[in-house]
């Protein structure tokens, strides 16, 4: 061999220590953690995880994308209605920033909502009229009313709670998880992607779901709707199965002709992206057919459930993912950036959501899958408790709003019927059990007080892992999910 061309790889592979003997056990399917009595059988992860026995298999979670307003869904707010109109007190903003799009109103007027709420389950959960099926599943719920976060507009924000950092290159939340804990089902991804159809609002990107420096076949595999719901997962006319096959033995060989003189552990990726889409050729159609579904499933879904590419078709298929072993199930919905004409659109948004999400939770109890089964329902922060631009009487908007909202979980290892943390008077910012405003802090656990990185950690937590153990060296760094933050919230778990 030239030493020119002698490298670390070569060295690993020629001393027995090959990266193509660690990962092509992998792609041949073989579980890394077959020996290893703490876990079920499963197809790569890591040795180490899950570190403890975990409550949750597997994730569903629903990203709500644009802002939920937690005063007119979560976060009830008498004072506002009191108050409609009157100006947002300085005591109360405390100079906090706002952004460019009310920043310069000549006043902030307080916007109270025109929904009313009522207590549900034996929790007492309180929610808004909006949700009348989710009020059916309230005694599920674990209601976090204290969530925030350090980003004020939606890219940042969207990338924080999905990959742990503002900006861009990091792992996704899936990706990590598939990273760490491997996949159930060799024939599905561990990691997929179910995005509502025909919803405008903010954009999406697939580096939300996407790798990072993470190996490639970490991230998520987007499933579009309509008839090829993979795209060049069929074969093209003209091309038998048969001939299919061949073409990838011939390709795998050359492939691992490459490996040889290159020790690229990419090339092992593509070797192993390339089986898989073979075995999702006969998985895929599977997963994606409801016909065989009872009709009272597909009632309880609401009649969106036979659009594909919906919402509630979605939420289906990811109990179909979740049935099957699918490790993390990401669903993204637009349409909740609402700064005007606010009462209309959440109106539309939530009648469009709310029955299918409180249907995937039922549907997730009947087949006992809610027992290891975490969902996860939230946007990337709230709504301003004023108004953004004119308001009237009944109808307003509002603007972005990072110091606190809510989102809620359900399922495995969460307290059900459950509310954690609290808001001000105002809906402005976190308060004590008092009720006085308290300003949180990442760096040091604030009781009552739910950040980012804190919920990120607590459903790794849920999952075996202990977030601050999963890590990967790049460019001379350790990174996690977490950056360097992050506590295990304890009163969330049952």
């Amino acid at each position: 061999m030239d030493p020119l061309s002698f490298t670390r790889r070569h060295f690993l592979s020629n001393a027995g220590l090959g990266l193509g003997a660690l990962g092509l056990s992998q792609v041949a399917g073989l579980s890394a953690m077959a020996d290893t009595p703490k876990s079920e059988h499963r197809i790569g992860g890591l040795p180490e995880f899950p570190n403890f026995k975990p409550k949750a298999k597997r994730v569903i979670y629903l990203f709500q994308s644009g802002g939920p307003a937690q005063q007119d869904l979560y976060d009830y707010k008498p004072i506002l209605r009191q108050k409609n109109g009157e100006q947002l007190p300085d005591s109360v903003r405390g100079g906090q920033r706002l952004t460019g799009m009310s920043a310069n109103q000549a006043s902030l007027p307080l916007a109270g909502s025109i929904f009313n709420f009522s207590k549900h389950g034996k929790g007492g959960v309180e929610l808004s009229d909006l949700l009348p099926h989710t009020a059916e599943v309230a005694d599920e719920i674990c209601m976090i009313r204290s969530m925030w976060t350090e980003a004020i507009n939606h890219d940042p924000a969207i990338t924080f709670f999905q990959t742990g950092a503002q900006i861009a290159g990091r792992p996704s939340i899936g990706a990590w998880v598939s990273y760490g804990l491997g996949s159930m089902n060799e024939n599905l991804p561990a990691f997929v992607v179910l995005i509502t159809a025909g919803q405008g609002d903010q954009p999406l990107y697939a580096r939300l779901w996407g790798n990072g420096f993470l190996d490639s076949r970490y991230q998520g595999v987007h499933f579009r709707s309509g008839k090829e719901p993979i795209l060049y997962l069929n074969n093209p006319a003209g091309v038998t199965a048969a001939s299919r096959r061949e073409m990838l033995n011939t390709i795998d060989a050359l492939n691992r002709e490459q490996f040889k003189h290159e020790l690229d552990p990419e090339i092992e990726s593509r070797i192993a992206q390339y089986e898989m889409a073979y075995r999702m050729q006969t998985s895929v159609p599977d997963v994606t057919d409801f016909t065989k579904e009872p009709q009272s499933v597909l009632d309880m879904y609401g009649p969106d459930v036979h659009k594909p590419g919906t919402y509630a078709a979605n939420c289906l298929m990811a109990r179909r993912f979740a049935e099957r072993g699918v490790r993390f199930i990401q669903l993204y919905h637009q349409g909740w950036d609402h700064h005007g004409d606010l009462p209309g659109n959440i109106r539309n948004t939530a009648a469009r959501t709310d029955q299918p999400t409180a249907a995937l939770i039922k549907d997730l109890k009947r087949t006992g899958l809610l027992e290891d089964t975490l969902v996860v329902w939230g946007g990337e922060f709230g709504r301003t408790s004023y108004s953004q631009g004119k308001m009237s009487k009944d109808n307003y908007g509002r603007d972005h709003h990072p110091r606190c909202f809510s989102l809620w979980m359900a399922g495995a290892g969460v307290r059900k019927g459950f509310t954690y943390g609290r808001t001000d008077d105002y809906g402005y910012n976190i308060a004590d059990a008092s009720g006085t405003p308290i300003t949180p802090s990442k760096d040091v656990f604030t009781p009552g007080a739910v950040h980012v990185h804190d919920l990120q950690a607590t459903i790794m937590h849920l999952l075996g892992v202990d977030h601050e153990k999963l890590t990967y060296r790049f460019q001379g760094r350790d990174f996690r999910l977490t950056d360097v933050h992050g506590h295990v919230i304890k009163d969330l778990l049952a």
